[in-house]
């Protein structure tokens, strides 16, 4: 049962993925970009589910693992570093909000790294400039993203 129920999603998940490919293949080349690198994989992928549950090894099947947090560590240390990883996500998130996507990107990977990783003034300034220009090259100058401007600067300017 297990294997025609894989079987099954992995054709509708290859005809969706084929679908959306062909169907994005007359779009400009800006709008067919992201169906393309995402719907060629997909279908790839899915192929290869749908071939290992027809044609698979047929054998006795192993129990599937549960997911598991850690469990060397005390219980206090995983809330703590989970409510640490919370904060730094709404942070950001407050920071789009505030000034914007290409601003908060470089703001947050200079704090994250002067915070968080403790890193030296020199290393955070230029590993977050070379993180912002990848980030700005390729969204802002290559796909000519348009980000909204930050409340902060809706407000002030």
């Amino acid at each position: 049962m297990h294997s025609r129920a894989s079987l099954a999603l992995a054709i509708a998940i290859m005809l969706l993925a084929g679908w959306g490919t062909i169907s994005a293949l007359d779009w400009p080349w800006k709008a067919k970009l992201f169906p393309l690198v995402i719907g060629i994989p997909l279908f790839c992928l899915a192929a290869a589910e749908a071939l290992w549950s027809a044609f698979g090894a047929r054998g006795e099947r192993q129990a599937a693992a549960d997911f598991q947090l850690s469990t060397d560590q005390p219980r206090e240390v995983i809330i703590r570093r989970t409510a640490l990883a919370v904060t730094w996500i709404i942070g950001f998130f407050v920071l789009i909000m505030l000034v914007g996507f290409p601003l908060a990107v470089a703001i947050l990977v200079f704090a994250y790294l002067k915070v968080q990783g403790k890193e030296g003034w020199l290393f955070s300034a230029v590993f977050t400039a070379v993180v912002w220009g990848c980030f700005y090259g390729l969204f802002d100058m290559l796909l000519h993203l348009p980000f909204p401007p930050g409340w902060l600067f809706t407000w002030f300017a």
